[in-house]
C-alpha cells in the first residue's frame, strides 16, 4: 500500500476538460497503456515523454470537466502519475478517479504556491502536500477510510472483489 507519492510537478491551467486530457479520436480502449500514450497530447505533446511514476499533475479550477468518460482518469493512472492536485475538479472526474484509484486532492493553497518542477511529497493517508522545493506544506482534506482503501486496492472493482472475497 502506497501511502506517499513524490514527484516533480507539471502544471496546467483552468478548465482542462476530459477531452483534452484523453483526445476522443484516442478512445478506442479502456485500457491504461493505450490511453496513456495519448494523455494531455493535445495541450502538451511532451507531457507524456517528460512524466515519470509518481509526478504530480496540478491544475486550476474544474479539472476533469466535460464528458463522464472514465478514459481521462485511466490514461492519467496508466500515464504513471501518482498524484493529481487541483484547485477544484469536475464533480464525475472526481468520482471516476477514485472509482479507477487514482489519488486527486483539492487544494487552492497548494496550485497557488507550487510552481511546474517543483518536487511535492504528498501523504495520501493525512493529505498534507510538501512543497520540497520551496520548503512550504499544504493541508487538503483527506479522504475518509473506506475511498482511501478504494485508492489503495487500485479502484472499485478491486475493492469489490475483496470485499467479496471475505
Amino acid at each position: 500500500m502506497i501511502t506517499k507519492i513524490k514527484g516533480r510537478v507539471h502544471k496546467y491551467g483552468d478548465n482542462i476538460d476530459t477531452d483534452v486530457i484523453i483526445p476522443a479520436r484516442h478512445c478506442v480502449s479502456i485500457k491504461e497503456e493505450d490511453l496513456a500514450e495519448h494523455c494531455l497530447e493535445d495541450l502538451d505533446k511532451e507531457f507524456v515523454n517528460k512524466v515519470k511514476p509518481g509526478d504530480v499533475l496540478m491544475a486550476g479550477n474544474n479539472f476533469g470537466c466535460g464528458s463522464s468518460r472514465e478514459n481521462a482518469p485511466i490514461a492519467i493512472k496508466g500515464a504513471k502519475v501518482g498524484c493529481v492536485v487541483a484547485r477544484y475538479f469536475a464533480r464525475i472526474f472526481y468520482r471516476n478517479a477514485i472509482n479507477i484509484g487514482l489519488p486527486i486532492f483539492e487544494c487552492p493553497e497548494a496550485v497557488d504556491g507550487t510552481d511546474a518542477g517543483d518536487t511535492l511529497e504528498i501523504d495520501l493517508k493525512t493529505g498534507t502536500i510538501c512543497n520540497q522545493t520551496k520548503d512550504k506544506t499544504f493541508k487538503a482534506a483527506p479522504f475518509p477510510e473506506t475511498m482511501q482503501e478504494i485508492i489503495n486496492v487500485g479502484g472499485m472493482v478491486n475493492y469489490v472483489r475483496k470485499r467479496i472475497g471475505k
